[in-house]
């Protein structure tokens, strides 16, 4: 079973785009989990995974909704296109830690959707929301349809 992860804080507008991603697969029956993004709970939800799609919002300069389809599996993450966690150990970090460590998932994809807004509220910008609708339902098409 693919393991769904949104990483974000729901009270930090745009950053809170991974559980909104995380409540509309949740609203379609594909079960997804929040998580907070703390680079080391990271590893550890996804050892012994075979399959692995994480959310998070990105900072990179481009326009608010922008989305990026990553194969972490491939090829690293660009260093400070997500947003790090409190502790500074964030995705990034995690997905180089575990592929050090050889504890990476057979597949991890990771979605990213630009932000605009990252101060308090919890409520996404418009062109982030649109973003989160999407990817959600990409996502859901990914997992549904039959091996290839």
């Amino acid at each position: 079973m693919t393991l769904v992860l949104g990483i974000g804080n729901r009270f930090r507008r745009d950053d809170g785009v991974g559980p909104a991603v995380a409540d509309r697969l949740a609203a379609l029956g594909i079960p997804a989990q929040e998580h907070s993004g703390e680079g080391a709970g990271l590893i550890e939800a996804w050892r012994g995974r075979i399959r692995v799609i994480v959310v998070d919002a990105t900072q990179s300069g481009a326009e608010a909704g922008t989305v990026v389809r990553l194969d972490a599996v491939g090829a690293a993450p660009p260093r400070g296109l997500f947003r790090y966690s409190s502790h500074l150990f964030g995705l990034a970090e995690a997905v180089e830690t575990a592929r050090a460590l050889g504890h990476l998932p057979g597949s991890l994809v990771i979605w990213g959707i630009e932000g605009a807004d990252f101060g308090f509220g919890d409520a996404l910008t418009p062109a982030v929301a649109e973003a989160a609708d999407a990817v959600a339902q990409s996502i859901a098409a990914e997992i549904t349809a039959p091996p290839s």
